[in-house]
């Protein structure tokens, strides 16, 4: 493949020679002569290329040169392990990372030195990454045969249309998109998010709606290796390995149970039964993320994904294991049943030849995502017929959802379960909501949270339409695109639909720039999220930059205008190096949300905005598959397994004093209807408070929530009535054929490990409590997973190759005939939980990062809502600019500021890490629906920091009280 430019990801770095030119004529520091010529030589090669054969990838490791030009000896230091090289590139981590003395002085400069080669150099080797994963892990479970092999003479990776995602002929709106000619989506269904997710693409109305197939990242070879169905899986595993083998209640005891101190009152987890604050129960805590990240992340899941049916498996009962008295012995219980997964083709797939090779035309067994696929708030309003009947709205005004002094309603009485009563016993008591599973505290204040939010939206929209019931209200009938609807005009439906259309937006945005940029906490991940939002074009712009906007009276800058616009003319290319590679680059200039919203036509005074509501080109021009339909993978749900998150015992506090913990309460009292009287108790003013400044659980293992390794079932007519969590999950992944930890690492692009001590993170002294107690974790992996005598005759892998250019065998680097360990057995959940060794301030690992690359970025790509359909037309005018801005801007706590460019923002005072930012979509929702929290919430950066933090100057992970905090116990 030709040299990808991804020179677009790393802002102003039209690097290499220039680059080098201007440091050559500068005198160095002896220090630093050594890394310039590193810079040099490594300039010299040009670009990374990316490979056509997918053993030949990247894996994130760079060549000695590059390594010491971006990090210098810290960055080859640890070159030879198997994890990612630029978390060790200058200004990665906290200011201890970044180098000091010849400090830039121009935007130029900021990229010639060490600070921005480090930060610059991190950005590339992340894009090149996520180009190499749109190439190699998209793997549909409907069209792959079209991928591979193309249709009509079109490549099949610049495909952005499939016979499979065609409504079929039973479907409810199978004549409204056309029937059994040209299906294309129009009136009504393309006017706002509809209730099964169908139309969000117009020529695609079936992709991402309630039922469609889960995909895989995965090749669909090396899925279900329990199985062993061919040879490479059986050299990989041999008979190790099976639904129950090892133990999965062995693992969950041995590896994932919390140790606690003697006497502390935990009592598994459920505390003392008084709410006293003396009790505690020990947990590895992280220092930067707080318990509203952990329970927003189960808020999200809920809306992407699901495979059950309202909440249920297949109808019968199936051991969890409990059979050796190891785990006996540890507490495991051989009476837990639970539901066998449900899948949706089971039958020996069909095969295909391409260029001499047979593939899989989907895996062997596949489920189904229940939901829909898009990111849609759901879980609030509803994904079929049936959830819909859980969703309450105010008779009063049926555009608002009902709640009751401010609380969600209860979901109605049933004697029985049925289309007429859709409420499962388990959830009888509980707040109704369209996705009720798994329901807790958690849930309960964000759905409280947000249904406050669509309410208080509603409520501005009335306002404008008495106020100004005569104005444009920004809104447009498909049907009549060219007639004004005025605020008056809209109905009480559309207004329902347009606040559903703000909220999942501000959902979305919350996500992507204020929550994962918490969990991946230091300055490439802060810069790369927000790429995906706004693009890094418009980050960091100078005065300059503005004020030429403001007399051109344009909204966003040169480099960014015309990153969008290139994107634009790659998007329909025939050559899949253009529709997918090159246009993820300049996507990332321009930003994912908003792309193609606009279509600038004519020339000075004359130009104009020719987008057009009755083309669908427009409609539907910024969306981008990249060959693959979207929807979200197996191996997606399986990295978002992230109970160690959760802490057994939620600190209360109250409001009138925050410094002081009133109570302890346990989780687990909190599960299905226990939410509702305890959300009433304190209040959700006091929930986000506890919540806010309370710490979350690290997610490693021997960190796992006692209560969820013992939590009830009563609808489960089991012997125990309860089911290890732990040792679900384990199952699920075996169950539905998520690959073991190594060869799902090779499959996505990552370094294998060829040992359980390479799990050790090799940064820390060898005395340093934290490495003994991971050299100790991994002592108890080889103990349940074992060793055994290898044979470098079995080839293993055929996705990855080692230094001499092999395929990887048996012996992972090994001589013949040695001990190995058992390491391409270790599941991948307990794999991902052992990565000690992670970029700075990564509350995940590179694993789980690595698939959320590709999808995180993907379901902004392929949703129109967040890219050409984000229009007044859709949101309103004042959905629109509400989206923008993260709420009114009249309703910001600190007085505006006018920018150069003349619009008025509401910035956080003062640098936040070295950069001049918006006050946080969350943070200003909290304000508008939480008021009593506004002078708390006046000391927090990011919500999801915890809110007593001291954040110091950049990127630190110190646990220090702010000022005012100092009393508080959790110091």
């Amino acid at each position: 493949m030709k040299t990808i430019m991804p020179l677009f990801c790393s802002r102003n770095i039209m690097l290499t020679n220039l680059v080098i030119a201007s440091l050559i004529c500068n005198p160095l520091q002896a220090n630093e002569e050594s890394d310039i010529d590193a810079c040099i030589d490594s300039a010299k090669r040009g670009l990374l290329k990316v490979p056509e054969d997918r053993s030949k990838r990247f894996l994130g490791k760079v060549r000695e040169d590059t390594a010491r030009c971006r990090g210098g000896d810290r960055a080859l230091k640890y070159r030879n392990t198997p994890w990612v090289d630029w978390q060790n590139y200058h200004a990665t981590g906290d200011a201890k990372s970044k180098r000091s003395g010849r400090e830039a002085k121009t935007k130029l400069g900021e990229h010639i030195y060490p600070n921005g080669r480090g930060v610059d150099g991190a950005l590339l080797d992340l894009e090149y990454q996520r180009i190499e994963l749109i190439k190699f892990n998209l793997f549909d479970q409907d069209t792959y045969q079209e991928y591979v092999q193309g249709r009509d003479g079109q490549p099949g990776p610049s495909l952005n249309t499939w016979d499979a995602m065609r409504l079929p002929p039973q479907h409810s709106n199978y004549r409204d998109v056309g029937g059994d000619g040209e299906q294309l989506c129009s009136g009504d269904l393309i006017t706002h998010r509809t209730l099964n997710g169908i139309c969000n693409d117009l020529r695609n109305p079936l992709m991402g709606s309630s039922g469609m197939p889960f995909t895989r990242n995965m090749q669909f070879e090396t899925t279900f290796p329990r199985l062993g169905l061919n040879e490479l899986t059986k050299n990989r595993h041999g008979d190790r390995i099976g639904l129950l083998k090892p133990d999965p209640q062995l693992i969950s005891r041995k590896l994932f149970s919390r140790e606690q101190t003697d006497g502390n009152g935990c009592n598994q987890g459920m505390g003392d039964g008084s709410h006293s604050a003396d009790v505690d129960c020990d947990y590895l805590k992280a220092p930067f993320f707080n318990v509203l990240a952990a329970f927003w992340i189960q808020f999200m899941t809920h809306d992407w994904f699901s495979h059950t049916s309202e909440g249920r498996n297949t109808p019968k009962l199936e051991p969890v294991g409990c059979t050796s008295e190891e785990a006996q012995a540890l507490g495991c219980r051989e009476g837990d049943r639970r539901e066998p997964a449900l899948f949706a083709a089971t039958e020996q797939p069909d095969s295909f030849e391409h260029a001499g090779r047979q593939y899989l035309k989907r895996a062997p067994k596949t489920t189904n995502n229940l939901v829909t696929a898009w990111w849609d708030a759901s879980q609030i309003y509803g994904h079929d017929e049936l959830s819909l009947k859980r969703v309450q709205r105010d008779p009063q005004d049926p555009a608002k959802l009902l709640q009751k002094e401010g609380y969600l309603p209860l979901m109605q009485a049933c004697d029985g379960y049925s289309e007429d009563c859709p409420v499962q016993p388990q959830w009888q008591g509980q707040e109704a909501a369209g996705f009720p599973d798994n329901w807790n505290i958690g849930m309960s204040f964000y759905h409280n949270l947000f249904t406050r939010e669509h309410n208080y939206f509603v409520d501005r929209f009335r306002a404008q339409q008495k106020l100004t019931p005569d104005a444009d209200s920004g809104l447009r009938d498909p049907n009549q695109p060219d007639k004004v609807i005025t605020y008056k005009q809209v109905d009480d439906e559309r207004v329902y639909q347009v606040a559903r259309l703000v909220v999942a937006a501000e959902i979305a945005k919350i996500h992507t720039i204020e929550w994962t940029t918490q969990l991946l906490y230091d300055e490439p991940l802060f810069l790369g999220m927000n790429s995906n939002w706004f693009g890094l074009f418009n980050q960091g712009e100078d005065r300059v930059s503005k004020v030429l906007r403001r007399i051109l009276k344009k909204d966003e800058n040169l480099l960014s205008r015309l990153s969008e616009k290139m994107a634009g003319w790659f998007s329909d290319s025939p050559d899949p190096k253009k529709a997918n590679s090159l246009y993820s680059v300049l996507a990332s200039g321009a930003g994912i949300f908003g792309l193609g919203n606009k279509k600038t036509e004519g020339v000075l005074w004359w130009k104009h905005d020719g987008w057009d509501l009755s083309d669908p080109r427009d409609v539907n021009g910024g969306i981008n598959h990249f060959g693959s339909p979207f929807n979200f993978p197996e191996e997606f749900t399986s990295v978002y397994r992230l109970h160690p998150l959760v802490p057994d015992l939620i600190e209360m506090r109250q409001k009138e004093q925050p410094n002081l913990i009133k109570a302890k309460v346990p989780v687990f009292e909190s599960v299905r209807d226990g939410s509702t009287t305890l959300m009433r108790e304190h209040g959700l003013d006091n929930w986000a408070l506890s919540m806010g400044r309370q710490r979350l659980g690290v997610l490693h293992l021997r960190n796992q929530p006692m209560f969820l390794q013992n939590l009830p079932m009563p609808h489960l007519d089991s012997e125990t009535r309860k089911i290890d969590v732990v040792a679900l999950d384990l199952i699920r992944d075996r169950e539905r054929g998520v690959p073991r930890f190594n060869e799902f690492r090779r499959q996505i692009g990552l370094k294998h490990l060829s040992s359980f001590d390479d799990f050790v993170d090799q940064h820390l002294d060898k005395e340093n409590p934290w490495r003994k107690h991971q050299e100790e974790t991994v002592s108890r992996m080889r103990e349940i997973y074992g060793t055994h005598k290898c044979d470098a005759s079995k080839i293993i892998s055929r996705v990855q190759r080692n230094e001499a250019g092999e395929f990887i065998n048996d012996c992972l680097g090994h001589p013949d005939g040695s001990v190995v360990d058992n390491i391409e057995d270790v599941d991948n959940v307990v794999g991902w939980l052992a990565e000690y060794t992670r970029p700075h301030g990564f509350a995940i690992s590179e694993t789980q990062f690595h698939i959320f690359i590709i999808n995180a970025s993907r379901r902004l790509f392929s949703d129109r809502f967040f890219t050409s359909s984000f229009r007044p037309e859709f949101y309103s005018r004042l959905g629109y600019d509400w989206v923008l801005h993260n709420g009114p801007l009249a309703d910001c706590p600190y007085a505006l500021t006018t920018q150069a460019d003349g619009k008025q923002a509401c910035l956080e005072p003062g640098e936040v890490n070295g950069h001049i930012m918006e006050v946080t979509p969350l943070k200003r929702l909290l304000m508008r629906n939480v008021p009593a929290l506004k002078d708390e919430l006046l000391h927090v950066k990011n919500a999801f920091d915890p809110w007593a933090r001291e954040r110091g100057e950049y990127y630190s992970l110190d646990w220090k009280p702010r000022p005012g905090a100092e009393s508080d116990p959790a110091f």
